[in-house]
This record gives C-alpha cells, structure tokens and sequence, in this order.
C-alpha cells in the first residue's frame, strides 16, 4: 500500500479579515513552533482578501504552512463579476483550492459538472483541488449515502486521468456534520472514505485508489481528531470552526501526539 502524508486543511468560511488572518497564522506558526508535525501537510485556507497578506508572511518567516483558497472560477480571465480565476490564485503561490465544498452546492447551486470544470482547471494552473462530497441527513436516513457520494465522486472527477488523481485531495463531509457538533462515527465516516476509494480502484486501478488522500470534514475538533485521523482509510480533516482558534488547530495538526 503507497504510504499516504496527511492533510490537515483549515477552511475559513467568512471569517477573519486580513489584518486577523495574518495574526491567526503568526499564532498558528508560533504554537507549532514546539509541536512535531513533520508527518502531515497544513493547510490554511482564508478569505480571497487575506490570501496575498498569508503568502507574504509565509514567505518572510519560511513557514511550513501551505496557502489555499475556498474556491475559483474554472475560466482563466473573463466578465465574471466578483469571481477569483484560477490563474490569479496560482499567481499568489496557493497550492490547494477547495472546490464543491457543500456550502457552494446547497447555496450557490453548484452541481457536479462545476465542480468538475473547478478542479479541471485548478489542476491546469499547477494547484490541487481538494474535492469536496457528502451526503444530507435525509440521504443517509434513506439508505442513500454512499450512491450519493459515488455519484458525486463520478461527477466530480469525470474525465480526470490516473496522473492527476496524483494531485486530487477528496474530502468526504457528511452534510449534517458540518458546523452542527455533530460527527460521525470514526467507523461509519472511514467506511464511507473506504467505499470512495474502492470506487477509485474501480474506475484507475488499486495503486491510484491506494495513493489517494481522503479527509474527513464535518465538526473536527481536539476532542475527536485522534480517533478520527486513526482510521485506516482517512488521511487528514478538511476543519472549519476549529481551524479559527490557532491553539485549537495546532493541537489538531499534532494530533498523533495526544
């Protein structure tokens, strides 16, 4: 089986503005300053406004910190009002961007063939996309969930080759976990992140479904990371709330040393 480096993802939302995003991050760097971490990936995901304020300081201070965005647009350029293009992120060295997060599919009506188009061109401006699927209350209650998930999986990645599921992250984010407190089994969410790789060995073969890195997202906290992060096939947390507070997310991102 190809050894898996986790991904430890902070996702922002509307929160924090420049100025309090680059004091999030100083406060971050400074926590895991006495904390080992060299066996995961961090990820800091802000507003569009603060991203060239947290490369500048990732720069400056040679933080081990990698920068990601929320979303983009799939087009390069264009009359596009108030959208962020791809090229203008890898231009601001983010490395990661979120596309199909639940939030874009239920309130801005994204369906799966956007978040394709998304992660299409995340990936032709040399970033990764961080795949974002899950499934409601009312589809788990139904016995719905993993049909759900695999066909958004199905859409979401259509098209895409072997070679570049190399740079795909999927998040699996069971809907009614997210901002509620309420989370999944660690059983039940890894056997959904277990079904999503069997659907990838499926479609390219069991060396790319082994290599693939899948998060869970959906009310991580310090409380459940360990037993979360100690299932067999979930490789990091897509956070959101905790990811705020830096003591909280430096805990997370050590979580192996609890």
């Amino acid at each position: 089986m190809a050894a898996r480096t986790p991904i430890l993802a902070g996702n922002w939302k509307m929160h924090k503005t420049h100025l309090e995003a680059i004091q999030v991050v100083q406060q971050l760097s400074y926590r895991l300053e006495d904390r080992d971490y060299e066996h995961a990936e961090i990820v800091v995901c802000p507003p569009f406004t603060a991203l060239r304020g947290i490369q500048t300081l990732i720069q400056s201070d040679g933080l081990r910190i990698q920068l990601g965005a929320q979303d983009c647009h799939w087009e390069e350029q264009g009359a596009f009002t108030g959208e962020v293009s791809p090229a203008m992120l890898a231009a601001l060295d983010v490395a990661y961007v979120v596309v199909g997060h639940s939030e874009r599919r239920e309130l801005f009506g994204e369906d799966d063939a956007t978040v394709n188009a998304k992660a299409r061109a995340v990936l032709a401006h040399g970033m990764r996309p961080i795949v974002c699927v899950g499934e409601t209350l009312e589809q788990r209650d139904a016995g719905e969930a993993e049909a759900v998930v695999r066909r958004q999986l199905d859409g979401s990645l259509a098209g895409l080759t072997a070679a570049q599921l190399d740079d795909v992250v999927i998040a699996y984010e069971p809907v009614w976990a997210i901002g509620t407190g309420r989370t999944a089994l660690p059983s039940d969410a890894d056997e959904m992140c277990g079904a999503i790789r069997a659907r990838i060995a499926e479609q390219h073969g069991q060396g790319v479904a082994d290599a693939l890195r899948i998060q869970y997202g959906g009310s991580v906290k310090p409380g459940n990371v360990t037993d979360l992060m100690g299932q067999e096939h979930i490789d990091g947390a897509l956070v959101g709330g905790a990811s705020l507070d830096p003591e909280d997310f430096s805990v997370l991102c050590t979580y192996h040393r609890l």
